[in-house]
């Protein structure tokens, strides 16, 4: 997609382009499946289409262009509260076309704003290309279950369709808490009340008390940004609801990481027994673009509740989280980003540069390519499985001998192979004695200290 494929704002009869309207941009957002749409002063407006950010065919947009462009997508009171406090989040509908996020904002003194695609249909879960254990994470009865990942990479998808999933294969009462509302639901199985910040309520911490007293099986809570909205939310998820949310992090562990570090030093201990308790899993999840060219394709790790989890949490071990992700693949279901990028890769869905690109530890995903992490290892941490081998060869040297830790000391040949003369102690009886055939044995693994 170039930039000369992008809508140019519109022609009028006589064939003259004019000025862009934000219905026309809008539209432009939509057919060309774009994400965002970014508008400021001095530039034509961008779209963000499989990540990367082109320019529309327009000149640049004059400050008073984009104000009035900006003030179009606004009610009166949302013009009264964006010039108040110089910034505001509201939802937008265009019927027929679609549902939009919009964040008006100031920069540099002058107006601009950013505009995201929230498509009128809520999508099946099934066809977002998660695995399966994240269908049955959402049917839990009662929990904590968060999606996580950067600006961009879905969150908001995933959650939506996670509540309708819900909707549609459980009778329960859902209240979603957000700021604003993006997806808008129908009653199916279930019933829906939505409420959104500064409409139906007058913060996120009100509308959160009080959805505990509206009877709710499940509370989804828009995105958890502060430590009030943590800390309710682990309550609602302790005392027997669903709690769905998302945080902006790019592991399961920094997830963790956050919620732990948002209470103040002296609850952090109660913190760890209450998230060990109530935590149901976290789907971490980034946008990877696909081989063919052709969109981009979700790669996601997961973490699942499982008793080495729960002890993690309540010995302060977050940091072996990864290590667990790697080797509870089967029972529990948990996979780490970069099993996820491995298989993306091998069923060439993405390229290994994209996946390498994508992956916060290149070096273990270029040794599960290259087969050096085997299946057999049941998924141990490539780095894990290095560390292992040198601890198993470790040697330890003396005046003219090596000798390998551990080893038995009936045990000793000279560095030719021959039995009783120079010292050299290797563990294991097999081991010990040179093959037939083979006069250089162990001659050309060691060399003498000084040799």
């Amino acid at each position: 997609m170039s930039e000369h494929d992008l809508p140019s704002g519109g022609e009028s009869d006589e064939g003259t382009k004019k000025s862009a309207s934000i219905h026309s941009l809008l539209k432009g957002l939509v057919k060309h499946k774009a994400s965002d749409l970014h508008v400021k002063v001095g530039r034509p407006p961008l779209y963000r289409i499989n990540g990367k950010l082109l320019p529309a065919k327009l000149p640049p947009l004059s400050s008073e262009e984009v104000k009035k462009l900006a003030y179009s997508t606004m009610t009166s009171k949302q013009i009264r509260d964006f010039e108040e406090g110089m910034q505001i989040d509201f939802g937008y509908l265009v019927p027929g076309l679609a549902r939009f996020r919009a964040n008006v904002f100031m920069q540099k003194g002058t107006l601009a704003f950013v505009i995201r695609v929230v498509p009128l249909e809520v999508p099946v879960l099934s066809s977002l290309n998660l695995p399966n254990v994240v269908q049955e994470l959402c049917l839990k009865p009662r929990g904590l279950l968060l999606v996580t990942g950067a600006t961009g990479s879905g969150k908001s998808t995933t959650l939506a369709a996670m509540v309708e999933h819900i909707n549609r294969n459980h009778r329960s009462h859902i209240v979603t808490i957000e700021d604003p509302i993006e997806y808008i639901f129908d009653d199916k199985m279930s019933t829906v009340s939505q409420r959104e910040v500064g409409v139906d309520a007058l913060n996120m911490q009100v509308a959160l008390r009080g959805a505990l007293r509206q009877d709710p099986d499940v509370i989804m809570i828009g995105e958890m940004r502060d430590f009030a909205t943590i800390q309710t939310a682990i309550t609602a998820a302790e005392t027997g609801h669903l709690v769905v949310s998302t945080l902006h992090t790019n592991t399961a562990a920094q997830a963790l990481d956050r919620i732990i570090d948002s209470f103040p030093a002296d609850a952090k201990n109660q913190l760890r027994l209450q998230l060990a308790n109530s935590l149901l899993g976290v789907v971490t999840q980034r946008l990877v673009r696909r081989a063919d060219g052709n969109g981009r394709v979700v790669a996601c790790e997961i973490l699942s509740k499982s008793p080495t989890v729960e002890k993690l949490v309540l010995d302060n071990r977050i940091a072996d989280i990864d290590t667990v992700l790697e080797q509870s693949n089967l029972y529990y279901k948990m996979q780490s980003m970069n099993q996820a990028l491995e298989k993306l890769i091998r069923d060439g869905v993405i390229t290994q540069e994209e996946g390498l690109a994508n992956s916060d530890k290149k070096e273990d995903l270029t040794l599960k390519l290259s087969g050096m992490v085997a299946q057999s290892q049941g998924g141990v941490d490539a780095q894990e499985l290095m560390e292992q081998q040198r601890e198993s060869t470790k040697f330890t040297s003396r005046p003219g001998h090596l000798e390998q830790a551990g080893a038995e000391p009936s045990r000793i040949m000279d560095i030719n192979g021959n039995p009783d003369s120079s010292g050299l102690k290797i563990e294991g009886g097999d081991l010990a004695k040179p093959r037939s055939g083979s006069s250089k044995g162990f001659a050309s693994l060691f060399k003498k200290k000084g040799a």
